[in-house]
């Protein structure tokens, strides 16, 4: 991989500019003074406009995804390692000689070059929490680079709408790390969180030896005492400390009974084990696993040299994420509808938990982000919606997310219901996402909580909007 102080020297092009994770790259590529260009299939179909004209007036030259960007064997061209060698812009690329790169190739060459890298990794709550410490770093002066996978609302401004990165000018770098394509052994952090260990992308084999390798890694680890794969991985490391909601020996925790959910969001009284001391612990955000995230922010702050206070005190101003858990507004009638991320069965579940920990009843739209992804973790989905939803809540699946290519769609939604009915939930296969719309319209009622899961598809959050404006 190039030197971090090459990379503002010559052209970039990203293919696919608009995703979560290329959108922030080439946010903080262009911030370093590198000139970056892209195109997107999105953009050519017309979805999310704003989001393109956005990119553009910030100063991104974008082009249609048919290989015309490509101009210039100067060029680097930044395109996922699983995209298929007929994109045009690949094609262009090899015949004109451009070097390429992976996005995470990329992000860990910046990353790497960091004074204080702070990587967080696990298999669900990674933006949340990056996210998180983001914030804290910028609210107690150290003016981050954050490399984000969701729209950070504390830096949303006119200019930039989508704000999933921040270009700091601090020798921090906060950055979520992914283990499902195996690209978080790039990273070398001073600091590690890890949150979680479960079943997504990966065999539960594989997730072990990766986030070992990243643990052993880096300087200092913040570990979740809760979690038993977490804890385990994390005890072969050295400078470790810990947070948990359960775990009494976590170093930093909290107890039981000081836990309280309030009307936009849930509080506690945290622990540090240290020395004993108590500090309040207030989010704007509902549920437990919000709660944890946050210690794990406030752990791996506190690994990076911020004391446990200011880390609270920043967190009481932090004002969440896009598609994490976002309330888009109540009908006149009192139908509430929550866009959410959720896609795998540890986001689902702690979804559909914070949902059923109020009253009213549970309409859980899901479209699945891939065929793939369901063949992998299909009978968890299953079990998650049908273990946490109850007798008079109703589960709808579409079909999954599809913007072409040759991935196999031969198992799909309809076997996941069927599962979901198997295991005692009530579910219905719907093909569309548009008619699941229309059933919604259809059969909601006051008190009703109407959530839209699924990831990789931006448009899923103009959908939540369109459902609440039809809903009476």
């Amino acid at each position: 991989m190039p030197d971090a102080a090459d990379l503002t020297v010559h052209p970039w092009f990203f293919c696919g500019i608009g995703g979560s994770g290329m959108l922030p790259l080439a946010t903080i590529l262009k911030g370093l003074g590198a000139e970056v260009a892209g195109s997107d299939r999105s953009r050519d179909q017309r979805r999310t406009p704003e989001k393109f004209a956005s990119l553009e007036r910030q100063g991104f030259t974008l082009f249609p995804q048919d290989g015309s960007g490509i101009i210039s064997a100067e060029q680097t061209l930044v395109a996922s390692a699983a995209i298929e060698d007929t994109v045009p812009e690949v094609v262009r690329a090899k015949e004109l000689g451009c070097p390429r790169m992976t996005r995470a190739e990329l992000l860990a060459t910046l990353f790497n070059a960091s004074a204080c890298g702070i990587a967080v990794g696990g298999t669900s709550g990674k933006s949340t929490v990056t996210g998180m410490l983001g914030w804290i770093m910028q609210d107690v002066g150290r003016d981050p680079t954050i490399m984000n996978g969701a729209v950070m609302k504390n830096f949303v401004s006119p200019d930039t709408p989508f704000a999933s990165a921040k270009v700091g000018k601090g020798d921090v770098f906060v950055s979520e790390v992914d283990e499902s394509d195996g690209s978080i052994a790039l990273y070398r952090p001073q600091v590690a969180v890890l949150l979680n260990v479960s079943l997504d992308h990966k065999s539960m084999e594989e997730l072990r030896a990766l986030f070992s390798g990243f643990v052993l890694t880096a300087e200092r680890v913040a570990a979740n005492a809760d979690d038993d794969e977490a804890r385990l991985i994390a005890a072969h490391a050295g400078d470790v400390i810990t947070f948990g909601i359960d775990n009494p020996e976590a170093t930093l925790g909290v107890t039981a009974d000081t836990i309280e959910d309030t009307a936009s969001g849930i509080q506690a009284v945290l622990i540090d084990r240290r020395d004993d001391t108590i500090h309040p612990l207030v989010l704007a955000m509902p549920g437990r696993h919000n709660l944890s995230n946050a210690l794990a922010a406030v752990a791996g702050a506190v690994a990076a040299g911020v004391s446990v206070h200011d880390a609270c005190l920043a967190l009481t101003t932090f004002k969440g994420l896009a598609r994490r858990f976002d309330v888009i507004g109540t009908s006149p009638g009192g139908v509430t509808v929550i866009d959410d991320f959720g896609h795998n069965p540890e986001k689902c579940r702690a979804t559909l938990r914070t949902l059923k920990a109020h009253p009213g009843r549970v309409i859980a739209f899901f479209q699945p982000h891939g065929y793939g992804p369901l063949r992998q973790m299909g009978h968890e989905l299953a079990r998650t919606f049908a273990e946490e939803l109850g007798p008079e809540d109703l589960t709808l699946m579409c079909d999954p997310v599809y913007f072409g290519g040759t991935v196999d769609r031969s198992e799909g939604s309809e076997r996941i219901v069927q599962l979901i009915a198997e295991a005692g939930g009530h579910a219905e296969y719907i093909p569309t996402r548009e008619a699941c719309g229309q059933r919604i319209v259809e059969i909601a009622r006051p008190g009703d909580r109407v959530a839209v899961m699924g990831a990789r598809d931006d448009t899923l959050t103009e959908f939540a909007r369109g459902l609440l404006a039809r809903l009476p």
